[in-house]
């Protein structure tokens, strides 16, 4: 065999055991999450793990099994890219879910749709008698998203007035308000 041949080779077959090595590792880190992983249910009380962002968050029981719990009926403006003008809402609404829940536990109401495409839990939290996502809306920091209906949505669509009428959070920004009308607005047409 030539030289050119022998590498050709040597390269296939290093190329083929670092593939085996890597899914290996993915399908041991896969495993590893999935043995973590709990089910949320109506009634559990947890604790906050993390904020992903303003509408999702990681959530843990006393056992240290976590949950992803994409918050019931709001959307919020993602914190990147820094300069998008809506980021600044994205990472004050992050903030906020800190401030309310602090260490604080949660109650969990999760919805009639238990799981979302993703394999989020879709759910409401409670701080006490305070709902989270009701909060972040009432702030300005949270959109209500409406394109599935909610049982509390008509409250969540009055705080949202609410929030406009005093321009609070990103109804205080005539550039993110007029963005986040823009959503709303199709978000109804979608629900329609």
């Amino acid at each position: 065999m030539d030289r050119g041949a022998r590498f050709f080779w040597f390269l296939v077959v290093v190329l083929t055991s670092a593939s085996i090595f890597f899914v290996t590792a993915v399908n041991r880190q896969r495993s590893e999450t999935r043995r973590n992983e709990i089910a949320l249910q109506t009634g559990d009380v947890v604790s906050l793990g993390k904020v992903i962002d303003g509408d999702s968050v990681i959530v843990k029981n006393e056992a240290g099994g976590e949950a992803h719990v994409r918050l019931l009926g709001i959307k919020s403006f993602e914190p990147e890219p820094a300069m998008d003008v809506t980021a600044r809402f994205g990472k004050d609404a992050i903030q906020a879910i800190s401030d309310v829940v602090k260490d604080d536990p949660l109650r969990v109401l999760v919805h009639s749709t238990p799981k979302d495409k993703y394999g989020r839990t879709i759910a409401t939290l409670f701080v006490g008698e305070e709902d989270v996502g009701l909060a972040l809306v009432s702030r300005g920091l949270a959109l209500v998203y409406t394109v599935y209906p909610f049982p509390a949505m008509q409250l969540y669509l009055q705080a949202q007035s609410q929030a406009q009428a005093e321009k609070k959070g990103i109804w205080g920004d005539s550039e993110v308000s007029a963005r986040a009308s823009a959503l709303a607005r199709e978000w109804r047409k979608q629900n329609q």
